[in-house]
């Protein structure tokens, strides 16, 4: 097995969290060393947990919408790595699910983040995902970083998180369409390495 293969084992049979979390660890992620693009989204949902399929849910509908890739590229490991800044199924709050182990990013990613050299984009998911990679230099809020995208290309693209939850935010927001999803495609395509424009 190579380093990242014996480094993903370690991650996916991780029990780091267990007495904290409301469930089983189940950790989700899928990475190669040849993936051009990274995601880093919060943390798995429910639905996510029980498929231990990345973004396996509405969520992961708009965001494929949002690329503009089709389900089969989006899971194609050799193309796109995913991961979180939670590996496993936080639980659920009063508003939503809970946020991502704050345990998990710091013990993982610095080993694994090395292990995919191919990266040429990372995609930041949510305010969590951009205050872990992004510190200081984000916004005052995720809507002014995700509005400033483009201070961050071309390493690192900000998202809201693209939750049914966050119609309203998208609603209050038109820009986002009209200047951002256009923005996205092209980078994603430019990453990926696609021909047709």
């Amino acid at each position: 097995m190579s380093e990242l293969d014996t480094l993903l084992a370690r991650i996916r049979g991780c029990r780091l969290c267990a007495s904290q979390l409301p469930m089983e660890p189940r950790p989700v992620l899928r990475a190669t060393a040849s993936a051009r693009l990274l995601i880093v989204g919060q943390a798995p949902g429910l639905k996510v947990h029980e498929s231990g399929i990345p973004w396996n849910d509405a969520s992961g509908i708009r965001l494929r919408h949002w690329l503009g890739i089709e389900r089969e590229r989006f899971y194609s490991e050799r193309d796109i790595a995913i991961v979180s800044m939670g590996f496993c199924y936080p639980g659920r709050g009063s508003s939503g699910d809970l946020p991502p182990r704050p345990e998990c990013a710091p013990t993982w990613h610095p080993a694994l983040l090395p292990l995919l050299p191919e990266v040429q984009l990372t995609l930041l998911i949510g305010h969590y995902a951009q205050a872990g990679f992004l510190g200081t230099d984000r916004g005052r809020t995720l809507t002014e970083t995700v509005r400033d995208f483009d201070r961050h290309l071309p390493r690192f693209f900000p998202l809201p998180h693209p939750s049914p939850r966050n119609q309203l935010w998208m609603a209050s927001n038109p820009w986002f369409e009209t200047e951002v999803i256009p923005a996205l495609r092209a980078q994603v395509r430019a990453a990926l390495g696609f021909e047709d424009g």
